[in-house]
C-alpha cells in the first residue's frame, strides 16, 4: 500500500513551476546580471553595446580592445557605475558558458547580442606569461594563446555585493 503523505508531497512537488538552472544562478536588473553562485556581478551588455530597458536587449556593436584599452575602459566603468569593474578570471568567464545554448555558447535572455568569439579574461596564461586567456563564446573553450596588443571582445565584472553598486 503507497503512503498517502508521500503521494501528497510528490503532487506538490511536481505542481512547483519548474526554475531552470540559468533562473536559479542569475538575477538580472536592468544592465547588470547578478551571479549569485559565483558572488560577482556582471555588464550585461559586451563593451560598446547600451543596454535598452524598453527592448530588453542590448544594442550596438561590441567593440574589440587589447588591454591597454580596457584599462581605459575600466575607469570610464568605475566613474560611471561605480567602482570595482574588472576583466573576469578565466573560472569566472568559464562559468558563463552554456554547452546547450548557441553558439553563441551562453544564456542569450541574460546576456543578449553576445558576439560568438573570445573574450578576454584578465589572467595570464600560466605555461606562457606573454599570453593571456580568453573564452570563446562560439565553441566554449578557453584559449591561452592571445599577447595583451590583440584585440578581443570584453564583458566587465565586479565582486558583489559592491558597497558602490548604484
Amino acid at each position: 500500500m503507497r503512503n498517502p503523505f508521500i503521494q501528497l508531497a510528490a503532487a506538490m512537488i511536481a505542481s512547483l513551476p519548474m526554475v531552470s538552472m540559468a533562473q536559479a544562478q542569475y538575477y538580472t536588473r536592468g544592465h547588470f546580471v547578478q551571479d549569485l553562485r559565483l558572488g560577482v556581478e556582471w555588464m550585461r551588455c559586451t563593451a560598446g553595446q547600451r543596454w535598452s530597458e524598453a527592448e530588453k536587449t542590448c544594442q550596438g556593436d561590441g567593440v574589440r580592445l587589447n588591454h591597454a584599452e580596457i584599462a581605459t575602459a575600466i575607469e570610464q566603468a568605475n566613474a560611471q557605475l561605480g567602482a570595482g569593474w574588472r576583466l573576469p578570471s578565466r573560472d569566472e568567464l568559464d562559468a558563463l558558458v552554456c554547452t546547450t545554448c548557441g553558439p553563441p555558447r551562453i544564456d542569450n535572455e541574460v546576456f543578449p547580442n553576445t558576439m560568438a568569439e573570445p573574450y578576454w579574461t584578465g589572467d595570464r596564461n600560466f605555461w606562457s606569461s606573454n599570453n593571456y586567456w580568453t573564452v570563446s563564446f562560439m565553441t566554449g573553450d578557453h584559449y591561452g594563446r592571445f599577447f595583451a596588443e590583440q584585440r578581443m571582445m570584453v564583458r566587465l565584472v565586479r565582486d558583489y555585493p559592491s558597497s558602490s553598486a548604484p
